[in-house]
C-alpha cells in the first residue's frame, strides 16, 4: 500500500517547514509529562515484517468547509489545499484510516450542515488525495440522509478507490469482514456507532448501519480473524460531545473490547475534542482523536484541536504488537483561509498553536499513556 517502513519513518524529516498559510507550533517545545520520541525514524530496518496505522478524528463537512473549497477551486468544489497540510504525514503511513462522518451527496447537492448533513461528493476525492486507504462510516450522522445516503456514500468512496466498513448497502456486503492487504499482512476493520441521532434504522435493514454493543464488535473482529485477518481495528462512535473525559461506558467497552484476543487497537470518535489514549491487556484505545476537520458554527477552541494516532505493528511469535505508538496534535486554522495543521511540522512559537499543544499534551496523557509507552515525536 505504501513504500517501506524505513522510507514511511523517514518521509516527515524531509517535509517542508510551515505551510503556505503560516508556521505551526514548535514540535521541540518543552512541556511536562509530555514525552517526546526523536528516534522513532529509522528506527524499523528496511526488512523488518511491520506496519504502520495512522488513524485520525471526525471528518465533518460545514458549509464554512465547503465556501473555502470553493474559493480554492475557482468556483469548483476542491477540498485538497484544505488537508494539504496533513497529507505527508497521512500519505506516509502502510494504511490510513479516516472517519467519514457524514453522508456524501449527488454532484448537484443539495449540500447541507448540522443538524442533518449532506456533503459534496468531492470530499472524497480530497481524502484520496490526502492519501487515506479507507474509512470508518458509522456515525451518528450515517442515517441523516435514510437509505440513499448510505448508498451514495459508500458508491463514492468506491469510485475515489477508498475501502470503508460501518454501513452497507446489502446484506451480504455487511456481512463480508473488511480485510485489507498491508505490506503482506492482513488488516480487519470494524466500525460502530452509538445511534444515529433519535433516527431509527429501517425495519429489515439492519445492516445499514452497524450499531454498537460489545459483544457484536467482538463477534464482528472473530470473524474478521476467522476469514484471515491478523490484526484488527475496530473504529467506534461513542462518549460525550465536547466532553474530554471518556464516559464509564467507553472505559467499560474499552476494557472488554480490549480483554478479547480478536481486537487489537481500538480509535474513537464522536467527541469532536480530544479525548486520552491509554494502554489495556497491552493494547492501545485512542479514546478520542477530536474534529480532523470541521467549522463549528462558533469558534470553540478545544473543537479545532485534534490528534493523529500513529502506531507501528510487528510481529510478535504468532500474533502482532503496536511495538511503536505516538500522538501528533492537529489544529483547524480558522484563516482566512481554512487549513488543517500537523502542528508536528514547522518551527514557529505561534500561541495558538502552542496552545494546542500542550492542551493536547495534556488531556492525550491524562491517563497515563506516556508512562505506557506513547510519546509526541520530535521533528
Amino acid at each position: 500500500m505504501r513504500r517501506s517502513l524505513f522510507a514511511t519513518f523517514c518521509a516527515t524529516a524531509l517535509l517542508a517547514a510551515g505551510c503556505a498559510t503560516g508556521s505551526v507550533a514548535d514540535p521541540k517545545l518543552t512541556v511536562p509529562n509530555a514525552p517526546q520520541n526523536n528516534n522513532l525514524s529509522g528506527t524499523a530496518k528496511p526488512d523488518d515484517p511491520g506496519f504502520t496505522v495512522v488513524a485520525t478524528g471526525d471528518v465533518l463537512i460545514h458549509p464554512a468547509l465547503t465556501d473555502q473549497a470553493t474559493e480554492d477551486g475557482g468556483g469548483k468544489r476542491d477540498y485538497r489545499q484544505i488537508f494539504e497540510g496533513v497529507k505527508g504525514t497521512i500519505s506516509a503511513a502502510d494504511l490510513a484510516i479516516c472517519h467519514l462522518e457524514v453522508p456524501l451527496a449527488p454532484p448537484n447537492g443539495p449540500f447541507k450542515g448540522y443538524p442533518e448533513f449532506s456533503a459534496p461528493p468531492e470530499v472524497a476525492d480530497a481524502l484520496a488525495d490526502a492519501g487515506y486507504d479507507d474509512c470508518s462510516t458509522a456515525s451518528n450522522h450515517t442515517l441523516d440522509m435514510g437509505e440513499a445516503g448510505v448508498t451514495r456514500t459508500l458508491d463514492t468512496l468506491d469510485k475515489a478507490k477508498i475501502k470503508h466498513t460501518g454501513s452497507a448497502r446489502s446484506s451480504e456486503e455487511a456481512k463480508k469482514p473488511m480485510i485489507m492487504d498491508v505490506r503482506g499482512v492482513k488488516v480487519g476493520h470494524v466500525s460502530y456507532t452509538f445511534g444515529f441521532n433519535g433516527k431509527q434504522l429501517p425495519a429489515g435493514k439492519p445492516w445499514l448501519s452497524n450499531t454498537l454493543k460489545a459483544d457484536d464488535v467482538i463477534a464482528a473482529a472473530k470473524a474478521a480473524k476467522t476469514a484471515g485477518a491478523e490484526v484488527v481495528i475496530a473504529s467506534l462512535h461513542w462518549g460525550t460531545e465536547f466532553v474530554h473525559e471518556p464516559t464509564a461506558a467507553q472505559k467499560r467497552d474499552a476494557a472488554k473490547l480490549l480483554g478479547d484476543p480478536n481486537i487489537d487497537l481500538i480509535i474513537g470518535h464522536h467527541a469532536h475534542v480530544v479525548q486520552p489514549f491509554e494502554k489495556i491487556n497491552g493494547k492501545w484505545v485512542a479514546y478520542g482523536l477530536g474534529n480532523h476537520i470541521a467549522k463549528h458554527s462558533d469558534p470553540r477552541g478545544v473543537s479545532e484541536e485534534g490528534t493523529i494516532a500513529r502506531f507501528r505493528f510487528v510481529r510478535n511469535g504468532s500474533s502482532w504488537t503496536a511495538d511503536k505508538a505516538e500522538y501528533l496534535p492537529t489544529l483547524i486554522s480558522l484563516g482566512p483561509p481554512i487549513r488543517l495543521l500537523d502542528l508536528t511540522q514547522g518551527s514557529s512559537a505561534d500561541s495558538r498553536r502552542t496552545e494546542a499543544v500542550n492542551r493536547t499534551d495534556e488531556i492525550v496523557l491524562s491517563r497515563k499513556a506516556g508512562d505506557q509507552g506513547l510519546v509526541r515525536p520530535a521533528k
